[in-house]
């Protein structure tokens, strides 16, 4: 199978050549992405028995930061090593000032046997869903563990998966513990053949993230006008956003919102409809003034690492993503953790159990289709009570599923490193 792979891939990159190399010569954001890659950990000093986490895209980076920063609290905290795949991933690390992050180069040993050779990683952690092939069985090889953590299986991965049940398994055979968000992923995993001896539960580490670094440290104080944040949109949801948005501000005009898309490089696509709409706008990077003092505005945030500022401050919150069932939602734990009442769509295949927990609370709202969006932001809005007791939910909530990042971290101290010892003493 492993010698299949790698013709396979081998192949591809020859016969894509051509074409790569025609990109990077007429793009340079695309020819800049390439040689990063290319470079991979070279820039990284030799390590020898680090842990190494990989997290693809920024999401993953949110969780990976979780767990890297109680890490580092351990009375003998190991050398850590961080990869991503995403350059919205690796922007993300770099703005969180996480040390020694590199980006991941493309599935194939050309690339990847030096970065083992000069990482030695006692374990590889891998974060919700990222099985590369060829990286895995490097790890076989090598004899270093891998643990995913946090991981899940929606119930369109697995269909696609069996579709490939072979493939799964021999990609899969070089994973030691797959330790995943709920008993509903476990179940997933385990219908797919994997060893029960190597599934646990251990929750959700984004549950723990308003007792990390990741969140600001508490809810700002009530802001002098109120603010509804919509956060992580996804295509065709700002539509629907800004007629409610329009609603909105002809009963309450000192009304602030935010909206902040899922990927930063759709802004200009969304200022666009916003002009299409005749709306008054900033972009956060192109504020001059204290959002406190910020009367009647919408506000663009067109940069990485702010939507938990806005969300601090918020009023209501709004989580995109759940509209479509291709993009299956969205992070609602941030701003349940900071006590707010979250509306979200029907469509939650990636957070699946964390909807089901918010709604049951009262903590979330929510809604089969984009018209009930206005009535659900107006009710919060309008009705103080009703929003102080589902915010109230939304953080119990989470404060009642916390300690997935303390259950992580024992799966690691248990699992001998390449040499036979621990990773901890």
């Amino acid at each position: 199978m492993e010698i299949l792979y790698h013709t396979i891939v081998g192949a591809a990159i020859l016969a894509a050549s051509p074409f790569i190399l025609m990109r990077m010569a007429l793009s340079a954001a695309f020819r800049s992405d390439i040689l990063e890659r290319h470079r991979g950990g070279k820039s990284l000093p030799s390590f020898s028995g680090c842990l190494w986490i990989h997290a693809s895209s920024a999401g993953e980076v949110r969780a990976a930061k979780i767990l890297l920063d109680a890490l580092k609290k351990k009375d003998d905290p190991p050398r850590i090593v961080l990869s991503t795949f995403t350059r919205t991933g690796y922007d993300l690390a770099k703005k969180e000032n996480i040390e020694n992050v590199f980006r991941l180069p493309f599935d194939f040993p050309l690339w990847l046997n030096p970065i083992f050779d000069k990482l030695n990683p006692s374990q590889l952690i891998l974060i919700e869903a990222e099985l590369w092939p060829s990286l895995l069985r490097q790890c076989k090889r090598r004899n270093v563990p891998v643990l995913l953590i946090n991981g899940r299986m929606s119930e369109r991965s697995a269909h696609r998966y069996r579709k490939i049940l072979p493939f799964f398994r021999w990609i899969a055979g070089a994973v030691s513990v797959f330790s995943m968000r709920t008993q509903a992923d476990a179940d997933r995993v385990l219908a797919l053949g994997i060893s029960p001896q190597k599934v646990r539960v251990t929750g959700n580490v984004k549950f723990d993230a308003s007792t990390g670094d990741s969140l600001p440290a508490q809810k700002t104080p009530p802001p002098k006008y109120p603010w509804v944040v919509f956060g992580s949109t996804r295509p065709g949801e700002e539509g629907p956003i800004m007629e409610s948005v329009l609603r909105l501000k002809k009963e309450m005009p000192d009304l602030n919102v935010a909206l902040a898309p899922r990927h930063v490089d759709r802004c200009q696509e969304i200022e666009s409809l916003i002009l299409e709409y005749g709306v008054e706008f900033k972009r956060h990077s192109q504020l001059s003034q204290n959002l406190e003092d910020i009367r009647g505005a919408l506000i663009l945030i067109d940069t990485m690492g702010e939507l938990n500022h806005y969300y601090a401050r918020a009023t209501v919150a709004f989580v995109g993503g759940g509209f479509n069932p291709r993009f299956g939602g969205q992070n609602i734990l941030e701003p349940a953790a900071l006590g707010l009442p979250v509306i979200y769509g029907k469509h939650m295949q990636n957070f699946e159990e964390e909807a089901r927990l918010l709604k049951e609370s009262g903590g979330g709202i929510q809604i089969d289709n984009p018209n009930e969006l206005y009535p659900a932001l107006h009710r919060l809005l309008t009705q103080p009570e009703e929003r102080k007791r589902r915010g109230q939910s939304a953080a119990e909530t989470i404060r009642a599923n916390q300690g997935a990042v303390q259950r992580n971290i024992e799966l690691i101290k248990k699992t001998q490193t390449a040499d036979g010892g621990l990773l901890f003493k």
